[in-house]
């Protein structure tokens, strides 16, 4: 049996999410109540009172995928598998698709998950780097010098986390005929479709290519990390691969957790219509912040999503100024280590405006005294 090898942010969360004080590290919206979901999304006790713990469905109760695919599909349930938030998506996917020398390309930087499963597998990766020398700007013709008759799949992440990078729509139809050129299958994480700042929403490729499969979450832009719902459309031979290994690891979601989360992709507009604004507010603050430091940070500002991939100026070990930050000042952030670029740390935010504030402004402390 393959061992992977140790999950990199999951580590560091575990470690400081629950002993810091103020989080700037990790990369979703403020998190809703439950008190706050029943108002915004007219949830009665009626409706959760009913709820019977029966078991659901593996792919997912009907309500739900009908829901997802309405949204994000082509309105047809039958293509879509809700999971134990993305991650398990990944899990998922990876193992129903990637085989022992495959060739794999990956966005890099990108969560761990999506090379680490592969290299487990035995599957090959090739790189297409977004730099922070261009601003992470992509580089589609980079991107197409690496994919070839022998690319099993592509794996991308727009808008991009951590750096908060993005495509144009014309981009994403190049990657798009690049992919499949050669039959490859187009893996899409839009955990952040939702958000984008200065470009219109990207098209989900499920709906563009017969070989996409595209994944989304309720952890990042809807504010409901705790409620663990991810999703994924694709062809039918990756759900019934999917559904193979699901035997074997978490069979289905909870009933309760299924109702709430088809409610929340009903109104999804409504609880997103809270987070945008907010998170505009928040990134105008950011971005006065990096220009009142920029003697000691500098970044380039995101298209999407609610996270940054902030460089630190004068800082040799940016892992262990992580760590005192955590330790002395109760702040998290999370290293760029965690990402393979040691020169930088991923910067959220998308917390309240005035927690963000109190984490920069120790993040300001901490820097001038480390340094």
């Amino acid at each position: 049996m393959t061992v992977m090898a140790q999950a990199l942010l999951e580590t560091w969360m575990r470690q400081y999410y629950f002993d810091t004080e103020i989080d700037i590290g990790s990369s979703g919206v403020q998190s809703f109540s439950l008190a706050e979901l029943r108002e915004l999304l007219d949830l009665t006790p009626e409706e959760t009172d009913s709820i019977v713990f029966d078991d659901s469905k593996t792919l997912g109760g009907d309500g739900l995928r009908t829901a997802l695919a309405r949204r994000y599909g082509n309105d047809n349930p039958e293509s879509v598998i809700a999971t134990h938030g993305s991650s398990e998506a990944i899990f998922l996917i990876m193992n129903a698709i990637v085989r022992p020398g495959d060739e794999v390309v990956v966005l890099e930087p990108i969560y761990q998950q999506f090379y680490t499963i592969g290299e487990s597998l035995g599957a090959n990766y090739k790189h297409w780097s977004l730099r922070f020398e261009q601003q992470f700007v992509p580089d589609i013709d980079e991107a197409k010098s690496l994919i070839n008759s022998r690319t099993r799949a592509v794996v991308v992440n727009f808008p991009h986390n951590p750096t908060g990078a993005s495509l144009s729509i014309d981009q994403q139809k190049e990657l798009l005929e690049a992919v499949a050129g050669v039959g490859a299958y187009l893996v899409w994480d839009g955990a952040f479709a939702e958000m984008s700042y200065d470009t219109q929403p990207l098209p989900d490729p499920f709906n563009l290519y017969e070989r996409a499969i595209s994944m989304g979450t309720l952890s990042k832009a809807f504010g409901l990390p705790g409620l663990r719902v991810g999703w994924c459309l694709a062809p039918a031979e990756v759900l019934e691969s999917c559904v193979n290994l699901r035997d074997y690891l978490t069979l289905h979601l909870s009933p309760l957790v299924e109702l709430i989360a088809q409610r929340a992709i009903e109104k999804a507009d409504v609880l997103l219509n809270i987070r945008r604004p907010e998170t505009k507010r928040n990134l105008a603050v950011l971005t006065q912040w990096v220009e009142e430091n920029s003697e000691v940070v500098e970044w380039a500002p995101p298209r999407g999503g609610v996270c940054i991939f902030l460089r630190l100026r004068h800082i040799d070990d940016v892992e262990q100024f992580c760590h005192h930050l955590a330790r002395k000042y109760r702040v998290l952030l999370v290293p760029g280590t965690c990402f393979q670029h040691p020169q930088h740390v991923r910067l959220g935010f998308g917390s309240a405006t005035a927690k963000l504030q109190e984490g920069l402004f120790r993040l300001s402390e901490a820097l001038r005294a480390y340094t």
